[in-house]
């Protein structure tokens, strides 16, 4: 039976973790409006019933038993990574819309399955890709598509910190790994700003530094394609003189920052006086050089950075309104192409 367009979507969530609890959780506290919590699933039974104390909701030990329950119209997949895609397919199957966490999958093959099967299905399969909702990389974007800056030379984004982790994202058998589980972020949003063109040229290097477990914590990736800027990514956690968050190198121009605040300096091009290449020497035996007419602008983020409820509003209009999906899963699947070819380039 169609539902009403106005009418509140119930949602089942599986994984209380950092993610299901700590994001996902978060997000909607702010969009009850449009949102209900029905039913939650984790093998800790005190996450369970932190969730049933606050939401009055059915809890499950068993993430097939949620899938089932006949309330829930929506599944937010928040496990490990290797359950992704195994979660996502069969709650697609059991007639359920679906946002799974990043990565959508670990593998090409496991990501092309859920594209399938929501296809087949008629539901709604939603990457939670999040990062494509924030003010740093909205205002980068307009920036950039300005032409304020001129053509785009270098993106470069660092993701630095200097610490050792032991948890499961440190381990291979569960998809761990910062190539896996932090890339996806930065990756979803470079690929936004390289083009629509898919890379020619892949560098990408991984290494274990600090981290416990077996899988990578130091991450590499340069692409390359003609006409397209490059784009350097540096994800490590043994770097303790962290570079910049943004930079972004322009033929007018440059821009630096972070998530909260950005800071660029460009000119008018044609303020600057026709020259063209010489060969004679200059008069005081120095390099050539001019004094620039630099324009400089900043920007600061108001409010929240990352975790504004944009996502599931967009979410909500695409269920009760047919509006098309912002993050489809087609446009996550180059991301999870990139990150399989530099697993295969670069085997920890």
């Amino acid at each position: 039976m169609p539902k009403n367009k106005n009418e509140k979507i119930n949602v089942g969530v599986i994984g209380l973790g950092k993610s299901g609890w700590g994001i996902h959780i978060v997000m909607l506290r702010k969009v009850l409006d449009r949102y209900n919590i029905v039913a939650v699933s984790d093998s800790d039974k005190k996450r369970q019933k932190e969730a049933s104390d606050e939401f009055n909701c059915r809890t499950y030990s068993r993430v097939d038993d949620l899938i089932k329950d006949p309330d829930v119209e929506l599944v937010i997949v928040a496990t490990p990574s290797h359950l992704h895609t195994d979660c996502s397919i069969k709650a697609l199957k059991a007639g359920k819309h679906v946002v799974c966490e990043k990565p959508m999958a670990t593998c090409l093959a496991d990501a092309d399955k859920m594209i399938r099967t929501s296809k087949k299905t008629g539901m709604i399969l939603a990457p939670f890709q999040n990062r494509r909702y924030t003010p740093d990389f909205l205002k980068i974007k307009k920036i950039i598509d300005s032409g304020k800056l001129g053509r785009i030379i270098m993106i470069k984004q660092a993701w630095h910190g200097f610490s050792r982790r032991w948890d499961w994202q440190t381990l291979k058998e569960f998809g761990g790994g910062t190539l896996n589980n932090t890339a996806p972020h930065a990756i979803d949003v470079l690929l936004q700003l390289f083009g629509e063109k898919d890379p020619e040229e892949v560098f990408c290097h991984l290494e274990r530094t600090l981290t416990l477990g077996d899988a990578d914590d130091h991450v590499k990736i340069i692409l390359k394609a003609k006409g397209q800027p490059m784009i350097d990514l540096e994800l490590t956690s043994a770097c303790a003189y962290p570079n910049e968050h943004w930079l972004v190198m322009g033929t007018h121009g440059t821009l630096a920052g972070n998530g909260k605040e950005l800071r660029w300096k460009y000119f008018d091009p044609k303020k600057l006086p026709n020259r063209k290449a010489e060969t004679k020497p200059t008069p005081d035996r120095s390099y050539n050089s001019e004094k620039i007419p630099w324009k400089e602008q900043t920007w600061k983020a108001a409010g929240s950075t990352s975790r504004d409820p944009d996502f599931y509003n967009d979410v909500y209009k695409t269920i009760r309104n047919g509006k098309p999906l912002y993050i489809t899963p087609e446009s996550v699947r180059r991301q999870i192409a990139l990150i399989q070819k530099c697993h295969e380039m670069c085997p920890v």
